[in-house]
């Protein structure tokens, strides 16, 4: 998989966990400083995060699941069939120094084989890395798309619409 061109955009990943039941696991962000001041219902999102030089999206993927969840007990189920990209609120962009205008992601679905216990938000990555979410819970992938900050919703669109069957409508 070769990364989107447009070098304006960090290339980033997205992780659609879907438990037994077809739910998919959300997070409570935690706010990361004063741009990230964003209001109720929009504080919730799936795991995405950076895709590291070396590091295939895939990898990525898996890595960024275990940093935020403390999830690895997974088995791949499909990957989006393009990059989704969206633009940053320009408060967001001066917090990156303009280096991006945005993120381009790769987006991959994977079902969920452990017990709810595993999943550790408070303490993830088997406590060696900072929490980003300080709540989370299973929910329709449908219901996604109204849970996150509204500069990310079409990607969220793009998403429930590429693993639609794999999830509880």
């Amino acid at each position: 998989m070769t990364r989107d061109p447009d070098r304006r955009y960090r290339p980033c990943v997205g992780v659609t966990l879907i438990n037994k039941d077809g739910l998919v696991f959300v997070g409570h962000r935690r706010a990361k400083g004063a741009f990230d001041q964003v209001a109720a219902p929009y504080l919730w999102q799936m795991p995405q995060g950076g895709i590291d030089e070396g590091e295939t999206p895939y990898e990525a993927a898996l890595r960024e699941l275990y940093e935020e969840t403390n999830v690895s007990s997974v088995a791949f189920l499909a990957e989006a069939p393009a990059w989704l990209s969206y633009d940053l609120p320009p408060d967001a962009k001066k917090s990156w120094s303009g280096k991006y205008v945005g993120q381009t992601q790769r987006w991959f679905a994977f079902r969920f084989l452990g017990a709810d216990d595993e999943i550790d938000i408070h303490s993830p990555g088997g406590g060696k890395h900072k929490p980003e979410f300080d709540d989370w819970r299973w929910e329709r992938l449908p219901a996604l798309p109204a849970l996150i900050v509204p500069f990310k919703r079409q990607v969220y669109l793009d998403v429930v619409a590429a693993f639609a069957e794999l999830a509880a409508q």
